[in-house]
């Protein structure tokens, strides 16, 4: 049984740091991607970003590309986001999610997801 838990959410002034993480288990797939998506109040869910597992390349949405790293840990089988200079329209729910392949946009093609997290940014 495929699991995706992230934490790491919470309350943070304007500029401020996050580190949010995603640790996944019960996958059998040779080659896989983690991505990370939000939904933000009254919008669509949108990607963050994502890491392919075997190569470790990165993909980041141009709205927090520049102040967001996406990195993983082997040994845990966790995916970190790490977002900096946060700002309130990054408030949103954060979902990580897993998929076959590599890493792209559409949010209906990746297979599973976490129940997601909260991060809010004061202004």
């Amino acid at each position: 049984q495929v699991q995706l838990v992230e934490s790491g959410g919470g309350l943070v002034q304007a500029g401020g740091s996050l580190r949010l993480s995603c640790a996944v288990s019960g996958l059998t797939f040779v080659t896989y991607a983690v991505g990370w998506f939000r939904r933000a109040p009254g919008k669509d869910r949108e990607i963050v970003g994502g890491i392919q597992w075997s190569s470790g390349s990165t993909y980041y949405a141009d709205s927090v590309k520049g102040r967001s790293t996406i990195t993983r840990d082997n040994a845990k089988n966790t995916v970190f986001l790490q977002m900096n200079s946060l700002k309130a329209e990054d408030t949103a729910v954060y979902y990580c999610a897993v998929r076959r392949g590599s890493v792209i946009t559409r949010v209906l093609l990746y297979d599973y997801w976490g129940q997601g997290t909260q991060v809010t940014v004061s202004s």
